[in-house]
C-alpha cells in the first residue's frame, strides 16, 4: 500500500498522478454470470467446474457501503453496480437501498446505476426502482435471435431481454441505456437494425468496440470495428448530429438523431460510441473499480489491484480508510489504451498477459 495521503483541504480536489479527479466508482458484487459471452466469460474457461470465489471472500453489503462512504468523501458522485451479472447477487435490493441513502459532503444524493445482461430484469425491475436505483444499462449484442443466442452461448432468447427493458421502463427507471459490443464478422450486421429498433424509444443505444480485456477472450484486432465505421453505417441510414459530452470523463461520444431540418430531435433520442481501442480516453478517466472481494483496480486493463478488504475488515478507522484510498489514487498513472495505441498492431504491452478479467471487475 502507498503511504496514507494528507487529506486536509483535499476531499473532492483529489487528483491522480496525471491530474485526473476521482468521480466514478464501479462495484462488482459477484464474479458469477448466467451468460457465457465469448468476449467476457468464454465457456471453455468458465466451465461448470470453474472455481468461483467462496461467499466468505465477497464483501458484505455493509462493507461495500462503508467503502462507498470513503470514496464519496474523496469525490465519487456516481456508483455503478456490476459483476459478473449483479442481479445474481442475493438481495441486491438491500445494497441498493443502503447506497441510495448515502449523501455527498454537500448533502446531495448519488447517481446510482447498474449494468445487467437483462436476463432477470423483468422480475427485478420494480424492486430495484423501489430500493432507490435510478438508472440501468442493459447489455444486448443484437436483435437477431440466432446471433444473440450464439454470442451469449447459453441459448438465451433476445425476446426475454427486450421484455426486461420494457419492464425497466414501466418501473420508472430513467435514462435506460443498451450497450452493444460490436465484433466484426459476428454481429456488425446488427448495427443498423439495433439503431432502428431503439430510435425514438427513449432508450439510448451505445456501440462498444470489442476490447482486449482480460486474457481469455482470444481478442484479435481484426475483429474490432472502429467506431468511426459504425457512425458511417448509421449516417447512411439516419442523419446524425454530434452532441457535447454529458459529463467530464464521459467515455461515449454522443450523436443525436436529426430531424428533417438537420437539427437534433430529442424525441428521436441519441446513440453513443465507445472507442476504447481506436481512440483512447485515458486522459480524463475518472473511474475506480472495486472487485467483489475488495480489490481496488485503477484501470479496466489493470494486472493487479490493492487489497481494500483487509483494510475494511481491520480496526482501521473510517478516516484511515479514506487516507489509504487517497494515497492509492494519488499514485495512479494508468494509461493502458494510450500505450496500446502507440505500439505496432501485432504487439501489446507486457501487462496484457496478466490482465484481470472483465467478469471480475465489470465493464
Amino acid at each position: 500500500m502507498p503511504q496514507p495521503a494528507e487529506l486536509a483541504g483535499l476531499t473532492t480536489l483529489l487528483r491522480d498522478g496525471r491530474g485526473r479527479a476521482l468521480h466514478d466508482l464501479r462495484i462488482s458484487v459477484t464474479d458469477r454470470c448466467n451468460f457465457r459471452c465469448s468476449y467476457c466469460m468464454p465457456k471453455e474457461v468458465f466451465h461448470k467446474d470453474y472455481p468461483y470465489l467462496p461467499h466468505s471472500d465477497l464483501l458484505t453489503f455493509e462493507e461495500i457501503t462503508r467503502a462507498a462512504q470513503a470514496f464519496i468523501a474523496l469525490g465519487v458522485r456516481k456508483i455503478r453496480l456490476t459483476g459478473g451479472e449483479p442481479l445474481l447477487r442475493k438481495n441486491i435490493e438491500v445494497l441498493i437501498a443502503q447506497l441510495a441513502a448515502l449523501r455527498t459532503p454537500e448533502g446531495e444524493p448519488l447517481d446510482i446505476t447498474l449494468t445487467t445482461n437483462g436476463s432477470l430484469l423483468a422480475r427485478k425491475a420494480q424492486a430495484l426502482k423501489d430500493a432507490g436505483l435510478q438508472r440501468v444499462t442493459v447489455s444486448l449484442d443484437g436483435l437477431d435471435d440466432a446471433i444473440f443466442r450464439q454470442m451469449n452461448d447459453v441459448d438465451f432468447p433476445v425476446a426475454d431481454v427486450l421484455t426486461g427493458i420494457e419492464a425497466a421502463q414501466a418501473a420508472g427507471l430513467s435514462h435506460i441505456k443498451v450497450n452493444m459490443v460490436v465484433k466484426r464478422g459476428t454481429n456488425d450486421h446488427e448495427i443498423v437494425p439495433m439503431a432502428r429498433h431503439f430510435r425514438g424509444s427513449g432508450v439510448t443505444l451505445r456501440f462498444i468496440e470489442y476490447m482486449d480485456v482480460g486474457a481469455t477472450n482470444g481478442w484479435r484486432m481484426d475483429e474490432v470495428l472502429p467506431s468511426a465505421q459504425v457512425i458511417e453505417r448509421l449516417q447512411a441510414e439516419f442523419p446524425l448530429v454530434a452532441l457535447a459530452a454529458s459529463a467530464p470523463g464521459e467515455t461515449a461520444q454522443r450523436w443525436g438523431y436529426a430531424d428533417a431540418h438537420g437539427h437534433y430531435d430529442a424525441a428521436l433520442g441519441e446513440i453513443g460510441v465507445i472507442s476504447s481501442v481506436t481512440q483512447a480516453f485515458c486522459g480524463d478517466c475518472n473511474r475506480a473499480r472495486l472487485s467483489t472481494e475488495g480489490q481496488l483496480y485503477l484501470c479496466l486493463f489493470a494486472s493487479q489491484g490493492y487489497d481494500l478488504r483487509s483494510l475494511i475488515r481491520s480496526p482501521l478507522s473510517d478516516e484511515g480508510l479514506r487516507q489509504q484510498i487517497a494515497a492509492i489514487w494519488q499514485g495512479r498513472s494508468d494509461r493502458y489504451s494510450e500505450l496500446r495505441s502507440q505500439m505496432p498492431a501485432d504487439l501489446t504491452p507486457q501487462s496484457a498477459r496478466q490482465r484481470v478479467e472483465m467478469s471480475y471487475i465489470g465493464g
